[in-house]
């Protein structure tokens, strides 16, 4: 499937989640330790937790866990004592969580306003975000959700992204495929002048790029904010483009190709 397909495809999912996980709503300093993600990209009950994630600007290293995966879903059992995702560590307070509304509600507590979620709602987002999931589906199955042969790189990669973004999707979702570590550096956008395509946002409003944090790197780094952003110091490699990131990644991991 071309990766236009695919984004139009994911312009509907977000559609389903009223677009959560497009705005850094909150923006806090970052914690001294990075927070880890046991997850798997196709869960409706992790896309929930990144979702927050970009709403409140934290990064995160996130270590995939999909579906017949080998490395890294034995080190989630051993923390928690079962392979149940969301799993989130944080080394910052020592707590280690399951369950994506408690995970929800912690995030918020410690880095954001300190608001619980609306504990009646949650089951209206469970929802919609398992339609959105639903809508990952592909001729294979779900997008994002089954472990492919893969070699484990060196030291984790980093991608530039943001939970709705459409063009995102597929290079998470291959990343949890092939068992992909990932630092996630958070791209929520700052404001209403961020909105649309970057050829449209930057032809229109002729605003600053630098909004939140991490646009703020790509702008002073590349010249441009876009996402997704990959960077992997293993090869060297620095890209732009979901479709070259895409051929990228099965080039230089996935094992089939080999």
């Amino acid at each position: 499937m071309s990766t236009k397909i695919d984004a139009v495809i994911n312009l509907f999912a977000g559609t389903a989640r009223l677009w959560r996980g497009s705005v850094a709503y909150r923006r806090t300093p970052p914690p001294a330790r990075l927070l880890k993600l046991y997850d798997i990209e196709a869960c409706p009950y992790c896309r929930l937790v990144r979702e927050t994630l970009t709403e409140l600007d934290l990064d995160a290293m996130i270590l995939p866990c999909p579906k017949n995966g080998t490395r890294f879903r034995v080190d989630a059992q051993r923390i928690g004592g079962k392979q149940q995702f969301p799993l989130l560590v944080d080394d910052n307070t020592g707590s280690t969580l399951y369950e994506s509304g408690d995970i929800v509600d912690y995030l918020q507590q410690t880095y954001g306003r300190g608001k619980r979620r609306i504990t009646l709602l949650h089951p209206l987002a469970v929802l919609s975000s398992q339609i959105a999931s639903l809508l990952m589906f592909r001729g294979r199955g779900l997008s994002g959700i089954r472990a492919q042969a893969s070699r484990a790189p060196a030291q984790p990669l980093e991608l530039y992204s943001f939970e709705s973004s459409p063009f995102s999707k597929p290079v998470r979702a291959r990343l949890c495929e092939l068992e992909l570590p990932y630092l996630l550096r958070n791209t929520g956008k700052g404001g209403w002048k961020d909105m649309g395509p970057p050829s449209f946002r930057d032809s229109l409003f002729k605003g600053e790029k630098g909004t939140t944090r991490n646009r703020r790197w790509l702008a002073e780094n590349t010249g441009q904010v876009q996402v997704p952003y990959l960077v992997d110091a293993n090869t060297g490699t620095a890209m732009y483009e979901s479709g070259d990131i895409l051929k990228y990644l099965d080039r230089t991991y996935a094992l089939r190709n080999a």
